[in-house]
């Protein structure tokens, strides 16, 4: 099915969102609109057609693509008796969202993790070095963990992933069951004072 011209309101609101949206994730707005229309279209779309629908230039829709492809979010076809390229979105959201979660380790987690690392393995010179080190080992520590954790996420078959999501509250009960066998008690909450005799 084509791409309709003008784009129905749902589409464009969805679309337009997505612009919005993309100078949060690091993107631009016409980055944004262009992977937003190839994930809701219904078929491999060219650079002439997105064009079209989002009156862009030629010129900002292929350098738009060449982004997306560098963060590895559409995939090129070529289609039948046709020299165009045409691209298009993942289908599975799952494998989207790894895409996505991936390049952007790559890009800013990475650097962040290589840089800590340099600092800790630095000899401390003063009592101020000593303590930026211990808090820099903190954060290390915790990320290198969250990474440890989405590894192994990554491993698990979607339908595994989704329910591992799903179970929300049940995990932080199983947490807390945890906690009690091993005789580790929760935090506490600071008591209710009690009412004055004469109140």
């Amino acid at each position: 099915m084509p791409i309709p011209h003008p784009l129905p309101p749902l589409n464009r609101e969805f679309i337009t969102h997505f612009g919005e949206m993309g100078s949060r994730w690091g993107v631009n707005r016409t980055v944004g609109q262009i992977y937003a229309l190839l994930y809701i279209s219904s078929e491999p779309v060219n650079a002439d057609e997105i064009a079209e629908a989002l009156d862009f230039s030629r010129s900002n829709v292929s350098m738009g693509l060449k982004e997306l492809q560098a963060w590895r979010l559409v995939r090129l076809r070529h289609l039948p008796s046709d020299r165009r390229e045409y691209f298009e979105a993942p289908e599975d959201v799952w494998e989207i969202f790894r895409v996505l979660a991936e390049e952007r380790r790559r890009r800013e987690v990475e650097p962040t993790l290589s840089m800590l690392r340099s600092a800790l393995l630095q000899d401390a010179g003063c009592e101020a070095e000593e303590h930026a080190q211990a808090r820099m080992r903190e954060m290390h520590d915790l990320i290198d963990r969250l990474m440890t954790w989405f590894d192994d996420v990554q491993k698990l078959a979607p339908e595994t992933a989704m329910q591992l999501m799903g179970m929300g509250s049940t995990v932080t009960k199983v947490l807390g069951i945890k906690d009690r066998l091993i005789g580790r008690s929760p935090p506490t909450s600071i008591p209710a004072k009690k009412p004055h005799k004469d109140q």
